[in-house]
């Protein structure tokens, strides 16, 4: 027996959920009806965490302001659905790769194919993170929907001691993991509709609240203006488009003129947006971003006083 298979087996996420009894006996109608049906459930689970993922976020915002990272740490499903979120950081918010990482039990092979061994091992775990030197401005977020791996509690153990603040992400209460966090957040998806399956209604719920931790922090660092990614970086046609068309809605000017812009601060869509809403120089503007650190409304405030 697999050590730590009676605490596994007692956990919400490993119990047989009565609404998909005899599944392998219904349509595909069916079956997609009984899925869909079980996922409706997951954004009300989430709903019940939303205060633990605001004070998330808030830690998240204030150690980044102060130039530190968000490190996230996971296994399986959960390591790569961290690690989609990271890479997602960059092209969506214009961040530096580094401030935003991933670590995954197995290291990046173990995103196309199953290492899942790995997560049994605590000195793994802290390999891992002590090879990003976690320290007090990071915020190391652990992934599980168990609660219980020993390679992501014990990173996190490990960034603790190093002074990183923590946050753990896991759908069952009372587990290691939301213990060895600052703040825990607990979505209690309950049973799967492939009993164990966390890929499903736990997924999900990761998926839901790692977007709403990354997008909240980097929304109040002022990298969105109104509900706008400002800080798109136009890198191929779709995104220069996408770059036009932000300044066009944020500014109110014709299509021609926001390209026109766009050219003249060097690609930039912040630059661009403050050029136009405070009618300053591109460079004046650019100066203006580097002194609020890129928040971009406040630096059409400061730009409107000059």
């Amino acid at each position: 027996m697999r050590k730590g298979s009676k605490t596994l087996s007692g956990l919400a996420t490993e119990q047989l959920n009565p609404a998909s009894a005899e599944l392998d006996r219904k349509s595909a109608l069916e079956i997609a009806r009984v899925i869909n049906a079980e996922d409706t459930k997951v954004a009300a689970a989430v709903k019940q965490a939303l205060p633990k993922i605001a004070a998330a976020i808030d830690l998240i915002a204030d150690s980044l302001r102060k130039g530190g990272r968000l490190i996230y740490v996971g296994t399986g499903t959960s390591g790569r659905i961290a690690a989609l979120d990271a890479v997602e950081c960059p092209p969506t918010f214009g961040t530096d790769p580094r401030t935003v990482q991933f670590i995954i039990a197995g290291g990046p092979k173990a995103l196309a194919a199953a290492v899942e061994s790995n997560e049994d091992s605590r000195k793994l775990g802290e390999r891992a993170i002590a090879e990003m030197k976690p320290g007090k401005k990071d915020v190391v977020v652990g992934i599980a929907a168990s609660g219980r791996t020993p390679f992501t509690i014990a990173a996190m153990r490990y960034a603790r001691r190093k002074g990183a603040k923590t946050v753990a992400v896991v759908c069952n209460p009372n587990s290691a993991l939301e213990k060895a966090a600052h703040i825990g957040i607990v979505i209690n998806t309950g049973s799967e509709v492939i009993s164990g399956s966390t890929r499903m209604k736990a997924g999900t719920a990761q998926k839901l609240v790692l977007n709403m931790l990354s997008s909240g922090a980097f929304t109040r660092l002022g990298y969105v203006y109104g509900n706008l990614m400002v800080n798109v970086r136009p890198k191929n046609v779709k995104l220069a488009a996408r770059g036009v068309t932000i300044l066009q809605e944020a500014a109110g000017v014709s299509k021609s003129q926001a390209r026109k812009t766009l050219d003249a601060a060097g690609g930039s869509v912040p630059i661009a947006l403050v050029t136009l809403q405070a009618r300053v120089s591109p460079n004046e503007a650019e100066r203006i971003l580097k002194s609020v650190d890129g928040h971009v409304r406040q630096a059409i405030a400061l730009a409107r006083k000059r």
